[in-house]
């Protein structure tokens, strides 16, 4: 278990670094929103590119740092029971979601995306508004972050075994939100 433990931390650290990125994008999007607001209002010049680059950097955004929100387990849970959960509990009910809910779907997701973004990169689709971007960059997107989601359930499912084995340490505290 210890080879797919490092694999695991591997997984990790890759999400860790995408999700920085993904932060970053935060404020590019934001420069790149008060730029737009600048020259359209002040200038009274514009591009929908300007526009359409702001939902390619959201796309960024939430597909590669999703992945780190589930290795924080900051991650949306509905949680009527896992909040009363003591002990192993929680564990046990984070392995049934992600073996049996986040795995197929993303796996599903994955696999569902790629042909889209094949022939959107085949056919140099492009947006059809004036001065719109090109599309598969952002489509790129969907097959890649589902991808990444995948393999950091593989991660927390690796942990969670590993967990309760008694062969890693993991925090699994869990702080109902505020409602």
């Amino acid at each position: 278990m210890s080879v797919l433990l490092k694999l695991a931390l591997g997984f990790d650290w890759l999400s860790t670094r995408l999700g920085k990125l993904a932060a970053w994008m935060v404020l590019a999007a934001a420069l790149i929103s008060a730029g737009n607001a600048f020259v359209r209002y002040g200038l009274d010049i514009s591009s929908n590119a300007w526009l359409e680059i702001q939902w390619y950097l959201f796309a960024v955004m939430v597909m590669l740092g999703a992945p780190v929100v589930l290795k924080l387990n900051e991650h949306v849970r509905v949680d009527i029971i896992y909040g009363k959960l003591r002990g192993h509990g929680p564990v046990y009910v984070d392995l049934f979601g992600l073996i049996f809910f986040l795995l197929p779907v993303m796996g599903l997701l994955s696999y569902l995306s790629w042909p889209l973004f094949i022939g959107m990169y085949q056919s140099g689709e492009m947006s059809p508004n004036a001065g719109g971007l090109i599309r598969w960059p952002a489509m790129l997107l969907l097959p890649v972050g589902f991808g990444l989601m995948f393999v950091q359930g593989l991660s927390e499912i690796i942990k969670r075994i590993c967990y309760l084995q008694g062969k890693f340490e993991m925090d699994t505290h869990y702080e109902k939100p505020v409602q």
